[in-house]
């Protein structure tokens, strides 16, 4: 096994990512806050692993059709806690940090915490191939698909993070909701693509398409506010 080319190829995708979506930021953050906040993102990947594997044998023995188990795993099993662990990263280590000054970094912070996680899972996943060729090809595939939607799912729960400094009233409603769109829609993709035909081809492709227009209207809308007071954050 080539380990060095393992890490690229599982990375690269997330690095891509990165370097389009930074690009939104008119002041950038430090190299150092990205790249702490990159590596805590890769390492919350291992717990919400664990937590799918003790989920999956839990979802397996459910006496209910077939369907609908698989349709709870993806929901319960794998989307909801890979999108708590991502949001944790965000909110424990980042919000009170003096970098975090713009509403727009919501969505940044949470885009990097997201690629973060997704480089680590793209490590994991392509770990059983052993040609370069097929490493190329699963690290494009992800690049399209699982590394996309992590950083859509994971920029829209920073949307609604961003709405919420200037609603205190209902910002933990609004986050609620952030979170539960984004595990409600990460769960839905991982659904379509476990299934056979062409959902499981047209499915995701739609979703994408629909969550990468809105995430692009949601960048614009949070650029046009104004910038967050430390009390806002407290």
């Amino acid at each position: 096994m080539n380990y060095p080319l393992l890490i690229f190829f599982g990375i690269i995708p997330s690095i891509i990512w990165l370097l389009f979506y930074l690009r939104k930021d008119v002041l950038p953050e430090s190299n150092s806050m990205i790249l702490k906040v990159f590596i805590i993102g890769m390492i919350a990947t291992l717990p919400a692993a664990l937590i799918e594997l003790g989920m999956s044998d839990y979802f397996r023995q459910i006496p209910c059709p077939k369907a609908y188990a698989l349709g709870l795993f993806c929901l319960l099993g794998i989307a909801l806690p890979e999108e708590l662990m991502k949001y944790l990263v965000v909110k424990i280590k980042v919000v009170s940090h003096a970098e975090f000054d713009e509403p727009i970094d919501a969505m940044l912070y949470m885009i990097i915490a997201a690629l973060g996680f997704s480089a680590m899972e793209n490590i994991l996943t392509l770990f059983p191939f052993r040609q370069t060729i097929d490493l190329f090809s699963a690290s494009w595939v992800r690049f399209v698909s699982a590394t996309f939607l992590h950083a859509l799912v994971s920029a829209l729960i920073g949307y609604f993070m961003a709405l919420s400094f200037f609603n205190i009233k209902n910002r933990l409603k609004l986050i609620f909701i952030g979170l539960t769109l984004a595990v409600i829609l990460h769960g839905l993709y991982n659904f379509l693509i476990m299934m056979k035909g062409a959902p499981s081809m047209l499915g995701p492709i739609i979703l994408l398409i629909i969550l990468a227009i809105f995430i692009s209207y949601a960048f614009k809308k949070v650029k046009k506010m104004k910038s967050i007071c430390l009390y806002l954050k407290n």
